[in-house]
């Protein structure tokens, strides 16, 4: 017979606590409300994208999920904070195009997107590349006959220099051949005066953003930047109808969290998006800012957040767009 000493009994007690109460707690996730990191400043799309899904999200996680934003260095200090951040599941990020941008645009904040662990994807929302109205150009295959007979005659406005709309543009003069001057705004909003006022002759733009002033025929809409038409703008054509191949750009957001969360707690977070993109809230959510429902998924969020770092450091790159 074998005989354990006191002090020996004590300890093997002790770990069996421990082991058990690690498993309730593990089993109690989450405890209290949760962070969602926008890294952008309030208000805009980015921010109401984020508020409206978590009020459904912490729902069905039965918790509070509370919005941060932070903003500041091109978003680079709301990404690295949550990439930074413990790895318990109380700590999320809304992913974007720009999140994908970051690492490219910002070399020296040292953002790497591997150490995000992909929740879902949410939706996607194409861009819509508008024109003067006195433009001749009525289709994109017109368009882009006209900018090569005119090369740098014409301009765009943007958001500013590595914005989404910034960066769609200049995929577009590359997959096209064109050359168009870059004029940059602090935000789309004077960009999209600038197009109104006839400082400029284009821009590429949220669908959202211009579908009012697209109705109210104070520009021409040409194209979207989707493969596929938008269900927003179904009477515009796509820029591969048009004969731009191996165009396609989408303003798509997503959930991550810090890499290394525990199995469990991974899981849920995962279950719990999967019954919010199914919950007529987000299907609300995706109608009101023109976005096309997705898959979801943490496979599909981690695929396009890789695809997308590629192909934007790619163009960043190749235009030599530097804004650290």
């Amino acid at each position: 017979m074998v005989f354990i000493n006191s002090k020996l009994k004590l300890i093997l007690i002790t770990l069996c606590i421990s082991v058990l109460f690690s498993s309730i707690a593990k089993a109690d996730y989450p405890e209290h409300a949760i962070k969602l990191v926008v890294p952008f400043a309030p208000a805009g799309a980015v921010d109401g994208i984020a508020r409206l899904f978590s009020i459904e999200f912490g729902k069905n996680l039965g918790q509070t999920i509370i919005v941060e934003n932070k903003g500041g260095s091109g978003g680079t200090l709301g990404i690295l904070s949550a990439i930074q951040a413990p790895s318990d599941g109380y700590t999320l990020l809304l992913g974007s195009l720009a999140t994908a941008s970051a690492p490219a645009l910002y070399p020296k904040a040292g953002i790497n997107i591997k150490l995000l662990e992909p929740i879902t994807l949410i939706g996607r929302s194409a861009y819509v590349l508008v024109v003067k109205n006195d433009l001749p150009a009525k289709n994109i295959v017109e368009l882009i006959a006209l900018l090569k007979a005119n090369p740098g005659k014409f301009n765009y406005s943007s958001a500013g220099s590595g914005s989404a709309i910034h960066l769609a543009a200049e995929l577009f003069k590359s997959k096209a051949g064109v050359e168009v001057l870059h004029v940059p705004y602090k935000g789309a909003g004077p960009a999209l005066n600038a197009l109104m006022s006839g400082d400029v002759e284009m821009m590429f733009g949220s669908i959202p953003e211009l579908s009012p002033q697209i109705v109210a025929k104070r520009f021409r809409a040409i194209a979207v930047t989707s493969s596929i038409r938008s269900s927003a703008l179904p009477d515009v054509p796509s820029m591969s109808e048009g004969g731009v191949k191996d165009y396609d750009v989408s303003g798509w957001y997503g959930v991550y969290a810090p890499s290394n969360l525990p199995a469990d707690v991974l899981a849920k977070l995962r279950v719990a998006a999967q019954t919010t993109l199914k919950s007529n809230g987000t299907q609300q959510l995706l109608k009101r800012y023109a976005m096309e429902p997705v898959q979801g998924g943490a496979k599909e969020a981690g695929e396009t957040i890789e695809l997308e770092v590629k192909r934007w450091s790619e163009v960043i790159n190749k235009v030599k767009i530097n804004v650290d």
